[in-house]
Parts: structure tokens; sequence; C-alpha cells
């Protein structure tokens, strides 16, 4: 009955232009309309135009036209996406809309300013057109009643989280006259096409996420007050160590904005009814002082922080003066940054008798007070205001997670003991017995509606060791998991991968290869590199190289599909990896790239081989097509490390394929993934061992490294750059035989080998792989 395919966004602020790029990012085609400015910019009236000009009258779209197609802009996956939007104004591009299956509301927030618009619009819509608000609070059902009754049926909020690409939330709330068909098509659209985690809201002041989010950052500030805390030591005991942002909290209101934080608290004082809620929606005194001086955070380039003159201060509340930031020094906060799990930390906050503890526990309970009289008022069921702070507010858990993490029953009787009053909610769950929100250590999940971490823990594996793992996920399916530490390339993993090929040879239809990581993977160890090449031992060296290769071969020539599921940082050796699949379907934010020369290598398990090949793939068999752009592109990937903003980005540089899939939304990976093998089980080609490829030879290796002593001549890249670049461009030359010879796989493998390896024994490049290890950023010996 509906399907989206063209959407229209009215409003061009920064969130609307954001909604815009991102629908964009998913496929739609898109119109992004503004209000006609009302009177001359001066350099407009200079430039002797009128309000007449539609340079005038389109002059708040092109602005975000401008903001999208910015060289430092992250709003479109690629620059070329731009062409799926058009941009107009509210004034003369109306019929427009009648092409929209979807239309979003964006502008000020302010009902009546919402209704003036609707009305102007609704001649332009069709029966079927889907109208939704992107408010974050304002009465979906207020709302509504302003519209006419057929359109009632068809209108929605849908609430998107600032950066729109990012924040994987979007809250949906119906109203009364919402028609259930629709509601339900829009969640799933929501999740399969946007990629959003969906949270269903009931039309409540400030919805989930910002009803508990801004109520925790009054819980915060109000009780820092109270324990005489400064505004670090609250950021250090309100972050990572009890399960929410590293940035803490003040650190996060500086991102956010101190003047937003502020208009979403003081419209939710306004509409909340509970007195007690109202205590810490009234921030604190000096945030309004803040506001009138101008420290609004990272947007005016100071907030509660700021640096001068390289040093990092933090304001003092009272005097609003800035002083040099110290570190908290409290003996609860040592020990809770020394466990290893947030369940361990949690646990040692509760224990803590000094002020950090008293402080961190008078936060959470509180907290977790509030929240758990929100149910059902506000959401039906705890794992709604969970996913809603996760996806929102980027905790690491949610507040019913955390509250089972620390057992309801002990701390609900430790908040009796001290003068509290449970909510209803919480008193008949223990009343039944249950003692925890989830039956589950974690919250339920759809085994294939989830990432590889779910098949590593509910599944026994087939065969694995303690880096990867091969499980049977049914249907003559398999899936590989890569759980080494940190997903970093091991022996172990690499030795594992070779038995589950073996495995899947004999035994199953296809393969998944998944990681159970934060990223997928991030390359080789770097510990074990320079460990043998400090001991100069070259031939192990040579044989980690021809192992990693050897692997990957086996990958690509595997009779059977295996398919590749990148997410996140997929550098290295794991892109390596994923390149020597049959197919790709990776996530939509994937951050690929053959990055070894920051580390003074390059790829040494048939990367070099394999992007060659994968750029010069329609032109191999003709040798009147020259070789050397593609050649050249794949040596400026390499020599410059190049990394994917996302997986479209990937495909141009060439790391992925044209034919390889992409997901917005991570859960839906491994489904997706399933239905691929599938598919290639039935109708992939044989792949051809003997593959025999023209390379340029030794006319090129001359071109390139003459370029490399120009720029190394030129200061804009060092010495042993230029070594590294020579290297590269060895392999991928095919070293120095004659232009358009045709060589082996092996043959290139070979030569990346004997480089790879040469490097190693370089000491710059030890000195370089010693600095990433210890600094986490590259050297530029």
């Amino acid at each position: 009955m509906y399907d989206i395919k063209k959407a229209a966004v009215l409003g061009s602020g920064v969130m609307g232009c954001a909604i815009a790029a991102h629908l964009a990012n998913a496929g739609l085609l898109v119109t992004l309309l503004d209000i006609v400015p009302a009177a001359l910019l001066a350099e407009e009236t200079a430039a002797g135009l009128s309000l007449k000009d539609r340079a005038v009258r389109n002059r708040l779209v092109n602005t975000a036209r401008d903001k999208m197609t910015n060289p430092r802009s992250t709003l479109l996956y690629e620059p070329r996406y731009i062409e799926r939007i058009q941009f107009g104004n509210l004034d003369d591009d109306l019929e427009l809309l009648r092409q929209a299956d979807w239309v979003i509301e964006a502008v000020i927030e302010n009902l009546a300013a919402k209704t003036q618009l609707f009305k102007k619009i609704e001649p332009f819509l069709t029966e079927k057109t889907i109208l939704s608000s992107n408010t974050s609070g304002i009465s979906v059902n207020a709302m509504a009643n302003e519209l006419p009754e057929e359109r009632q049926k068809n209108f929605l909020v849908s609430h998107f989280f600032n950066p729109p690409r990012y924040m994987k939330l979007i809250e949906l709330v119906a109203a009364r006259s919402t028609a259930e068909p629709v509601f339900s098509y829009m969640r799933r659209y929501c999740e399969d096409n946007l990629g959003k985690g969906v949270v269903v809201a009931k039309d409540t002041p400030g919805f989930v996420a910002n009803r508990i989010g801004i109520y925790s950052f009054g819980v915060v500030a109000a009780k820092m007050q109270q324990h005489g805390l400064s505004i670090e030591e609250a950021d250090a005991l309100t972050g990572g160590e009890i399960g929410r942002p590293n940035t803490g909290t003040f650190r996060l209101i500086d991102m956010v904005g101190l003047d937003t934080t502020l208009s979403v608290a003081n419209y939710q004082l306004k509409n909340v009814t509970d007195p007690a809620e109202q205590v810490f929606l009234a921030l604190p005194d000096f945030f309004a002082q803040m506001q009138k001086k101008g420290y609004l955070g990272d947007k005016t380039k100071q907030g509660f922080y700021r640096k001068l003159d390289k040093e990092l201060q933090v304001i003092d509340v009272a005097t609003l003066t800035y002083r040099a930031k110290t570190e908290p020094d409290f003996p609860s906060l040592a020990s809770v940054k020394a466990a290893k799990t947030l369940r361990e930390k949690l646990a040692l906050w509760l224990a803590a008798e000094d002020k950090a503890g008293r402080f961190v526990w008078d936060v959470l309970k509180q907290t977790l007070l509030f929240v758990g009289g929100l149910i059902p008022a506000v959401a039906d069921d705890p794992k709604a205001i969970d996913n809603g702070m996760k996806w929102g507010y980027n905790w690491t858990v949610g507040p019913f997670e955390l509250w089972d993490m620390i057992g309801v029953r002990k701390s609900a009787e430790r908040m009796k003991r001290e003068g509290a009053m449970l909510p209803p909610f919480v008193e008949q769950l223990l009343a039944s017995g249950r003692e925890k929100f989830y039956e589950d250590a974690d919250p339920p999940a759809d085994l294939f509606k989830q990432t590889a971490t779910c098949v590593r823990k509910f599944r026994t594996p087939v065969r694995g060791n303690q880096d990867a793992s091969l499980f049977d996920l049914e249907d003559g399916l398999a899936c590989f998991v890569i759980h080494s530490p940190t997903t970093s390339l091991s022996e172990p993993m690499v030795e594992c991968l070779h038995q589950s090929i073996r495995e899947v040879e004999t035994n199953y239809l296809g393969m998944i290869i998944a990681s159970a990581g934060k990223n997928f993977c991030v390359g080789a160890n770097l510990s074990m590199i320079i460990g043998l090449a400090e001991a100069k031992d070259w031939k192990g060296l040579e044989a980690v190289s021809a192992l990693f290769q050897q692997a990957n071969m086996a990958v690509k020539y595997c009779s059977k599909p295996v398919i590749a599921a990148p997410f996140g940082m997929t550098l290295g050796g794991g892109a390596e990896l994923v390149m020597h699949a049959a197919g790709t379907l990776a996530q939509a934010e994937t951050n690929m790239g053959l990055v070894e020369a920051g580390v003074g290598l390059l790829p040494g398990a048939g990367g070099n081989k394999e992007l060659f090949l994968r750029l010069t793939a329609g032109i191999q068999h003709d040798a009147a097509i020259d070789l050397e752009p593609f050649t050249r592109k794949a040596f400026m990937a390499i020599s410059g490390g190049k990394v994917s903003t996302s997986a479209p980005d990937a495909k141009r540089i060439g790391y992925l394929q044209e034919s390889d899939e992409m997901v917005m939304n991570p859960d839906l990976q491994l489904f997706r993934c399933r239905q691929r093998v599938k598919f290639l089980a039935e109708t992939m080609p044989t792949r051809n061992p003997n593959l025999v490829c023209r390379v340029s030879g030794g006319g090129l290796i001359a071109c390139l490294k003459a370029e490399l002593y120009n720029k190394r001549r030129g200061g804009f890249i060092s010495e042993h750059d230029e070594l590294i670049g020579g290297k590269i461009a060895h392999v991928l030359c095919g070293g120095t035989v004659k232009t358009n010879s045709l060589v082996t796989e092996q043959y290139l493998l070979d030569l990346e080998r004997e480089c790879f390896v040469s490097l190693c024994g370089e000491v710059k490049t030890q000195d370089r792989i010693r600095h990433m290890l210890k600094n986490r950023k590259p050297l530029r010996n």
C-alpha cells in the first residue's frame, strides 16, 4: 500500500539539512524546501539582485546545499549524492510536493508555525502522502487536531536525533487518529531502509530519550553542587565509569549546545506536571548566566570547557571564570578505573564511601527512581527506555539494564532505607518474585537481527580457538567469527580460517565472515610483527605473510560462496580479508582501508594484488588499454593509506566492488548476509585459480619513483615514505618486467611478501610500529 521512493523535507536548518542528506544516502530522491527571505542581504543588494531573483528566494536552501557539498562535510556518503536532492522554496515549488511519498516537517519548534505550514502544504499532498513532524517534544495530537480528518490518518511524529547519519535513534509517536498500517509501515521503513533503531514513544513531553536525558543533566548539575564537586570531577564520575558517554555530562552539554539544552529543559519544565521532576528540570542559575555570556559550548568555542593557548580550561560555576583543568583525585575513582567490566565498576561504586562514591550513588539512585516511574506513562516496557538512552544519548547500557547489574532488590532496599519511595512498576516486579527486569543476562534479541556477538553467545562453535570460531547457522550456512583481542589478525585466527574453509567446502552451502568486536578487524597484530623484526626472524615474518596470503587465497577460491560482513574499522589485513571474499555486504558506516604505509609497511596478505585486480578487472583482456591510470589509482590509495568514510566511499576508492551490497541497519546485516549466501550458492560462477593478469612493468615503476623523488625533494613526503612508495609501486607494476607482461597471482604475492619482509627490517619502520603501539597514532619519520 505504501512505498516510499521520494521524500520532501520542509526546513533546511541544521536538522532539516541533515535529514535530507541522510534520506539521499538511503537512496531516496529528496526535495528540500525552505521559506523565501523577507529582505535582501547587503551583498545581494550590491550584486543588483531583488527579492524576485531565484538566488535570493532559494537563499536558505542554497546555504544548506553549500553545507552538504563542503569538502569537509560528512553529511553525504559521497559528494555525488547531492544529485539526489532538489532544492526550492515554500512559495514557488510547492507543486513538487505532489511527487513526495513522505513529507517531513522540520521547522521551528512552535505549534503555531507548524500548523500554519501544514495548512499551506495540504492542497499539494496526495491522498497517500505520509506527513510527519520532526518535533522533539510538541504533542502529536495537538498537531494532528489542526489537520484535515483524512490527513490525520497519515500523520505521526518522526523525531530524528542529531546528527541523523550517525545517531541510531528515531522516536516514532502516533496520534490517536494515526492509522495502524501507516505507523507499522513507517516503523519497518525506518529500521530497514534508514538504518534506524525505532523507539515507539507516547505523546508525552520530551517523549523518551530527551525526557530522561535532560532530566539526567539536571540531576548531575544539582548533585554536583550539593556534594561540592567541580565540573571536571562530575564529568569524571558520570562518564564511562557508570556506563555513559566518556565525555561525562558537561562536556556532552558543550557538544550538544548549552542553549539547546536549556531550551529543551525549559519546554519540559513547562509541560510536565510532577513537582519532583520539575525540581531537576529547573537547571541551576549558572546555565542561564553562561548563556547570557555566550558560553554555549563547542559552537562558540567555550562552554564548560575551552582551550586557551593549548591549555584545556574548565569553568568555575561560582565565579564563571576559567582555570586550568585538573585531574580528579578520589580513591574510589582509581579503583573503579582499574576494574575491567562495567558490572565490576558499579559494584565498586556502590561499596565506595568516599565523596565520589556518595555522589555516584546519589546520581544513580535519583535517575533510576525517575525512569522506574515512567512506565507505563511514557513507554510500555524497559526495553524502549533502554534503547532510547543507548541510541539517542550513547549510554553504554540503559537505566534498567544498569539496575539489573547492580541488583534490583538489593538497591531497592537501600533506597527505601534512605527514605525513597519505589515506583509502582518496580514494586510490582519485586512483589512478583522476580529479581531482574530482563530474564537473560542481556535484553532478549532475535538472533538473526543482531550482530555476530549474538551468534557467538548463543551457538556452540563447530570449531575454533581463542581468536576465532566457526558457527553453524543452520540451513547449510556457516559463520566464521573473529573474536581476537582488539579484533586484530593473529596466527590462531588465520589457522581457524583455513580449517573453516575446509569445513565449508565439505559440509556447507557457504559462509559469512563476521566479527564480534566493536570493529570488524583493525589489521595485523603489530606486537607480533615488531617482535619478529626485533629478533631479526626474517623467515618467521615471511612465514606469517605467507600464512595470511594463503588464507585469503583460500577464501577467494573456495568453491562455496564466502560473504564478508564488514563494519566500523576494517583496516589493513581486515580490508585484505574482505577484498578476497566472493562478495561483501557492508554496513554503511564502514571505514575500510589499506593503511600499512602508516606503520612503514605495505599490505602483506594480498591487498596490493587484489586492489590492482579489482581496478583493472574490466580492461585486463584488452592490451590496447593502458593500465597506468588504474595502477596509479591503486598506488595512490595504498601509499596514501586512504580510509573510506562509508561503504559507498569504499566503492569509489576500489576496496569494494560495484556488485557489493550495503546495509543501513547493523541489526539486519547477518540476516541479509544469509540471503546473499543462499543466492550465490545457486548462481556463483566458478572462480579461476590459475588467473593471469597484465602488469605495467618497469616503465611505470620508474615514473612513480620519479614522482616520489620530486615529492620528497619538495618536502611533501619523507625519505622513508619514498622508500615505502617505491616498494608499493614495485609490487603493483609486477616488478621490472616489460609493459603488458602476463604474470600470475602467486607471482604478485611473492613480490609483495619480499617487499613486506624487507620493510620490516628497516629501522624507521620499526620506529613507526613501536610509536603506533605506544601512542595509537602514526609517526611520520
